[in-house]
């Protein structure tokens, strides 16, 4: 029994229905939203889990949503808009994505954060990350919002099972009719469903899929979700599905270099705040401005693999321990920051060769000071917000950064009611999807909040238009 159970009003169930209306597959965030508005529109949802816990990649993450036009960004101060978040969203995807997607995700993006909100979700301050031409990170605790979820939706009779992995699809020859589940005793038992909607993450955890869609990540760190292991995908790509964004799988830079009983899954992004990022021959290597899964493949292409985010304490002061990504006091406080009173110092403590980090934050700082342009193109500190500055405020930190597989934002095909679209376009009558399987929404890049923000605008969309299939169950 995990921590998160313990939570008094988890509409939690020991024993696998029968036949339900809607039957929600995965309780990450997409799948707590689904089975919520599938409970709001009158049906009898049922929710089951493989593992014995709520959460999924979800709670792994940083827990921030891509929305634009919201309260707190007015009182803030922050301009930004729809049209603004569709444009960045289809230059970071370089315009890749799947144009109706995106044109859903900002049509409704507006609508879910009050939707959430309304349901006891709430927001942090904001900050500018990754593809974001505005600041729209809005940080949350995201444990509470599932529990904030699952409890809406078992006042209105949803139910939630855990330890009950989905084993195969039921399919009639016409449309999906249920899905086989394996109990504890490893026999299987049969749900009868009006539809279903596919939640179960993407594949971090399934080296045999990481092989076969990403072998550019074999050197990379992998974490995720314990469930991650690509079910859902494979359940449906056995009755035809289709596919997107395969070829973009990356990985996730700022993870701790190695695993440590401090890591929470995100790593930090001091870039983000004003730090560079030096390889092993003390030398920059990207625009640190840059996405950082495009900064993650730089890193992976640096002799050793390991790099390091070099800051100071300006940076430092910056730390913000509502968002894990800019926690970098509690990194501190754990032990996973090298720090000297003096950049020369730093380099004897990360063992670089000797003058090279000092000449590149020479190099850097000079730059900066005399206003010439950046030679890998920094002109920001996170997209285009920010202005760089130099590192020179003792004490000087180094945090130790690999590449981590912590989502793989590809998957399954769908059209705009969330319908599993096969090889040839049509839907897979009565199955839905969304969340992290769901392909197309990302293209070819990933900007921050966007997988949380899918999750809740696509999870809400695919529970209300799976409750809208007409019943052929005897109740």
């Amino acid at each position: 029994m995990t921590e998160q159970l313990q939570i008094p009003g988890l509409p939690l169930e020991t024993e696998l229905p029968a036949q339900v209306g809607v039957l929600v597959l995965g309780a990450g965030l997409a799948g707590c939203a689904a089975l919520l508005a599938a409970a709001e529109a009158g049906r009898y949802a049922v929710l089951i889990e493989k593992t014995g816990s709520i959460g999924g990649s979800t709670v792994r993450s940083a827990g921030l949503s891509a929305f634009a036009g919201t309260d707190e960004q007015a009182a803030q101060g922050i301009a930004d808009s729809v049209e603004l978040l569709r444009k960045d969203l289809l230059e970071v995807g370089r315009h890749r994505n799947d144009e109706a997607l995106v044109d859903l995700y900002c049509a409704r993006q507006l609508e879910t954060y009050r939707w959430l909100r309304e349901h006891g979700v709430e927001y942090g301050e904001i900050h500018a990350a990754s593809g974001q031409s505005a600041p729209r990170s809005h940080p949350s605790d995201t444990t509470g919002m599932l529990v904030h979820l699952l409890k809406a939706a078992g006042r209105l009779g949803a139910r939630l099972v855990l330890d009950a992995p989905a084993h195969r699809l039921v399919h009639d020859g016409t449309r999906v009719t249920g899905v086989d589940v394996r109990r504890r005793d490893g026999s299987l038992h049969r749900i009868a469903a009006d539809a279903v909607v596919l939640a179960t993450g993407g594949f971090s955890m399934n080296p045999d899929l990481l092989a076969r869609f990403a072998p550019q990540m074999e050197h990379a760190l992998r974490q995720g979700g314990a469930g991650n292991t690509g079910d859902g995908l494979m359940m449906a790509m056995a009755l035809g599905a289709g596919l997107r964004d395969t070829p973009y799988i990356k990985g996730t830079y700022g993870h701790f270099h190695t695993e440590h009983p401090d890591e929470d899954g995100t790593g930090i992004l001091a870039v983000y705040k004003g730090a560079i990022a030096v390889n092993r021959e003390g030398r920059r290597f990207v625009d640190e401005s840059r996405n950082y899964k495009e900064i993650g493949d730089a890193a992976l292409a640096q002799p050793g693999v390991t790099t390091w985010q070099v800051f100071d304490s300006r940076t430092m002061s910056l730390s913000n321990d509502e968002v894990p990504i800019y926690e970098f006091a509690g990194r501190r406080r754990a032990g996973m920051l090298l720090e000297a009173d003096t950049i020369a110092g730093l380099e004897r403590q990360v063992g670089l060769p000797d003058g090279a980090l000092q000449r590149t934050v020479t190099d850097y700082n000079d730059a900066i000071r005399e206003g010439r342009p950046d030679p890998l193109g920094r002109a920001h500190l996170s997209g285009g917000v920010g202005e760089p500055f130099a590192i020179e405020q003792p004490p000087f930190f180094a945090h130790p950064s690999g590449t981590v597989v912590l989502a793989t934002y590809c998957g399954l095909t769908v059209d705009t009611r969330l319908r599993v679209l096969d090889w040839w376009g049509e839907p897979i009558e009565r199955l839905y999807a969304a969340g992290e399987l769901v392909g197309g929404l990302h293209g070819a890049g990933y900007m921050t909040g966007t997988s949380i923000g899918k999750a809740g605008i696509f999870g809400r969309l695919a529970g209300t238009h799976a409750a809208d299939e007409e019943s052929e169950l005897e109740w």
